[in-house]
């Protein structure tokens, strides 16, 4: 399965995945205008591939079969106050 792929240049760390290049029939156009102007990346063959960097390749492979596209957003950012007050068992105390 050959796709192509796009960062947003509003949103940092968010990729959309697309069957063809530079066409975009499959996503909602409210997503479109969120996201930005598409901006190539590159294009990637997902059946000579395990995984991916950043995404579980197995949903990308759906989105892509059901939706006729798939949105990579970033990670969630860590609280590390949270982490931190979690590893020495005060996370009862309030914020």
């Amino acid at each position: 399965m050959l796709c192509a792929v796009y960062k947003s240049p509003k949103k940092q760390e968010t990729y959309l995945y697309v069957l063809k290049r530079d066409d975009f029939s499959a996503v909602p156009e409210a997503l479109l205008t969120t996201f930005g102007t598409p901006q190539l990346v590159t294009l990637i063959n997902l059946a000579n591939r395990d995984k991916l960097a950043l995404a579980d390749i197995d949903k990308v492979k759906a989105g892509m079969q059901l939706h006729g596209f798939y949105l990579q957003l970033p990670p969630p950012t860590e609280n590390l106050l949270k982490t931190h007050r979690a590893s020495n068992g005060s996370d009862n105390l309030t914020e």
